[in-house]
């Protein structure tokens, strides 16, 4: 029987954390510029940036090997600055099917906060849960935040 779980990781920075949104919903593909260790290159298959209904390519090294994902956007808040992916093809979906992402940026008091959650399927219960993808995407969340503190 397959095992359902949800993980999530918060990441405080000290840039404005709704560029990382921003950066998301318009331009990810500068992720890869931001942190080529991390993403190797990100391309719009189909659709608009940051539209509902659009498909986007990933290229990302996951414990040393290049992997791809390809994501629909389910969902685009501009109002809670929310970016819901589900990925639709891709390495992921071997062991995690299915597999959502959600990014979320918020001000919570001084804190300014970069929130991805997880959401997803294990193939078999042996699986462990997805933390080094949790890892990645916060490692990348980090690094954004220096980038974007360089810059100011």
């Amino acid at each position: 029987m397959a095992t359902t779980g949800k993980i999530t990781s918060e990441v405080e920075i000290k840039s404005d954390c709704h560029l990382i949104y921003e950066l998301y919903k318009h331009k990810p593909f500068d992720s890869a510029v931001v942190d080529p260790d991390k993403v190797e290159a990100c391309h719009l298959v189909s659709g608009q940036w940051g539209a509902p209904g659009s498909v986007i390519q990933w290229h990302y090294y996951h414990d040393r090997k290049l992997e791809t994902a390809k994501e629909i956007i389910e969902e685009v808040d501009d109002e809670l600055h929310k970016i819901v992916f589900r990925v639709i093809e891709g390495n992921i979906l071997e062991v995690y099917n299915p597999f959502i992402i959600t990014l979320k940026t918020e001000d919570v008091g001084d804190k300014k906060l970069v929130i991805w959650t997880l959401e997803f399927e294990k193939v078999n219960a042996s699986i462990p849960d997805p933390t080094q993808y949790l890892d990645l995407l916060c490692g990348i969340a980090g690094n954004m935040d220096a980038h974007f503190l360089k810059q100011s």
